[in-house]
């Protein structure tokens, strides 16, 4: 308890912590604190400071309270100066549970929360919104709840939607998160390529298929996770502005033919592969390789013999070479096959 105590600066940094978090999700609550959760509840019904000051509507039953007034007891001060064995007669024996419970005295048992596999809320506007980009405020609110749920599920996600009335936008991302502030720039992106057929007067956001993610400690020289996180941040808002289909990624694949050894994949999806072609490849690869005659171009180095493909109809036999490209006057990657010559690449 004291090492939480420390983490959020002591019982009031965590009181205001909760407070600031409850304001964001746009909800108002009264708070205390006690030794016990009864004590701490029956504080923060009444607001008052100290527990024997509490009136005794707020740890009473209606029956209970109505006796209780008649004799003249109105606070819980008064309640523990009675005799316990009479008032347990008058009132019954769950009453003197309730006290010992506050007290301390009697131990008292709590479900454990379990919070849901699924997140889902909506959000009635105040007023009609007839601009996408006016729609951020609610969803921000929605997005700090769901940041709340996904950290007590030490989870992250990869996705979600915002629904517009009866639109629905989805949100994807580059790697799992639960930062309500990343969900909203991403948000903010997409909804400046929205427009809207006519007002909105709910939002909802969904989100399901949570994975893991724990917490990280930065590195004291140098972070790798930090930079692979904000270059997935940077894929993130091009998704959002260029639309999905225009950012991909690149992957090798374990294949000796050099315009089958590359695979399209989209960002956050590859997989790192443990492959190495045997020879220097160059950094650009022709669409299609360009006919040479054996007057453009001067051996440098070479062969390398690839021959494969037999299995999938695209059999390729080659003797690649490293050589001088007389009209680029640049370093070229040059192939022969079946007696001819042909451009395949060059090097930077």
């Amino acid at each position: 308890m004291q090492g939480s105590l420390r983490r959020f600066g002591g019982s009031h940094g965590l009181l205001e912590k909760l407070r600031a978090g409850l304001v964001a999700t746009g909800f108002e609550a009264a708070h205390a604190v006690a030794p016990t959760a009864r004590a701490a509840l029956w504080l923060a019904r009444s607001g008052c400071r100290v527990l024997e000051e509490v009136p005794v509507g707020a740890a009473c039953s209606a029956e209970t309270l109505e006796f209780l007034r008649s004799i003249g007891v109105r606070t819980l001060g008064e309640l523990f100066a009675l005799p316990r064995e009479g008032l347990a007669r008058r009132c019954g024996p769950a009453l003197i549970d309730d006290l010992d419970r506050a007290m301390g005295s009697l131990p008292e048992g709590r479900l454990f929360f379990a919070p849901p596999a699924r997140f889902a809320a909506r959000l009635e506007l105040p007023a009609p919104v007839s601009h996408a980009e006016g729609l951020l405020f609610a969803a921000h609110r929605l997005l700090v709840q769901l940041e709340g749920l996904l950290a007590a599920r030490q989870a992250g996600v990869r996705s979600f939607r915002i629904f517009l009335e009866n639109r629905c936008v989805e949100i994807g991302l580059a790697s799992p998160t639960r930062d309500a502030e990343r969900l909203s720039h991403l948000l903010r992106e997409r909804l400046a390529t929205i427009a809207l057929e006519r007002p909105v007067e709910t939002i909802g956001l969904e989100a399901g298929d949570f994975v893991p993610l724990a917490e990280r400690t930065a590195g004291m020289f140098g972070d790798a996770l930090a930079e692979a996180e904000d270059w997935a941040r940077l894929l993130e808002r091009l998704e959002m502005r260029l639309g999905r289909g225009a950012v991909h990624g690149l992957a090798v694949y374990p294949d000796h033919r050099p315009e089958f050894a590359w695979r399209r994949v989209e960002p956050g999806e590859w997989e790192p592969r443990e492959f190495r072609h045997p020879g220097p490849r160059p950094l650009w690869l022709l669409e299609m390789p360009r006919r040479l005659g054996e007057e453009e171009f001067q051996l440098l180095s070479g062969p390398e013999r690839i021959e494969a493909g037999w299995w999938d109809g695209d059999d390729a036999k080659r003797d690649y070479f490293v050589a001088r490209w007389c009209q680029g006057f640049s370093l070229a990657w040059i192939y022969r096959e079946t007696g001819e010559w042909f451009l395949h690449g060059l090097f930077a």
